[in-house]
């Protein structure tokens, strides 16, 4: 949404009051905002990416996949000795 003229010229005389009165707290907003439209560019650079290729899995996702696998691979393990034993203790 568009603004108004008055209150463009309304934020330039804010803008203008304050680079006057502290110069200092203009600087570090100028580059505040410098950095978030940064990260603005960086995040749509990604999100293009992401269109064209398939998004990699986290560190996280990886670690929390190969843990249950060898869960999943240690219960097989125990059933599988469980049920061998089992089936050697009874008479034929």
């Amino acid at each position: 949404m568009a603004w108004s003229q008055d209150e463009e010229r309304m934020l330039a005389q804010i803008e203008s009051y304050l680079t006057d009165e502290d110069p200092r707290l203009a600087a570090r907003l100028e580059s505040f905002n410098e950095r978030v439209e940064r990260k603005e560019t960086e995040r749509q650079k990604r999100a293009a990416r992401a269109g064209r290729s398939r998004r990699r899995p986290s560190r996280s996702t990886i670690i929390i996949m190969v843990s249950w696998m060898l869960i999943a691979t240690l219960i097989a393990t125990l059933l599988i000795m469980v049920f061998h034993n089992d089936a050697a203790a009874l008479p034929m």
